[in-house]
């Protein structure tokens, strides 16, 4: 009887310990923070390539499998874009019309790790219209997490600049560039 008594207390001592144990099969939240982001919007003319590019200190915490914030959103002022040259610079500020459209939103949401990449759900709004994409890959590296978004002038009903009566045309197709700076 003593030795089913002392079978029956170690028996609930370690249900008890183990009970209150977190299962080693659960990883802790993995936290990406974000510390700078650049936006570049590339794309080709009659005259050459051009790159207009965005950057700006952005802090943010997304929490990777988790209920907490996983989500990442920030506004991009459109007059901040540099092209490397005041003629196109301006063109592209005219072409997204900044100012009816001062700023652009970026929104990453349901960010979950997918081999050593991520998925996401990913909506972009540029002048009046917002452009969604479901299963969005943002490729990591040391330093940052990135993806590309290939589109077109028209999907968001812009007319591509056109200049000297037509001799300089830039090109419908267009890439934007998300970079994300990991801390």
């Amino acid at each position: 009887m003593k030795n089913r008594f002392l079978i029956l207390i170690l028996g609930l001592v370690i249900f008890l310990s183990l009970g209150s144990a977190k299962p080693t099969f659960l990883t802790d939240d993995t936290v990406l923070i974000i510390n700078k982001i650049k936006i570049e919007i590339t794309g080709v003319s009659t005259v050459g390539n051009y790159n207009c590019s965005n950057i700006f200190p952005k802090k943010d915490t997304i929490y990777l499998n988790s209920t907490k914030k996983n989500a990442f959103n920030t506004e991009i002022k459109m007059s901040n874009f540099d092209c490397g040259n005041k003629i196109m610079t301006k063109d592209l500020q005219g072409t997204v019309k900044i100012k009816t459209f001062p700023n652009s939103v970026v929104y990453i949401t349901d960010i979950k790790p997918s081999g050593k990449n991520y998925k996401c759900t990913l909506a972009f709004y540029i002048t009046n219209k917002t452009l969604k994409y479901k299963d969005f890959i943002l490729y990591t590296t040391d330093k940052k997490i990135e993806g590309s978004l290939n589109l077109k002038f028209s999907d968001i009903e812009l007319a591509p600049p056109v200049k000297m009566a037509g001799l300089i045309k830039v090109k419908d197709d267009i890439v934007i560039n998300f970079s994300l700076y990991k801390n």
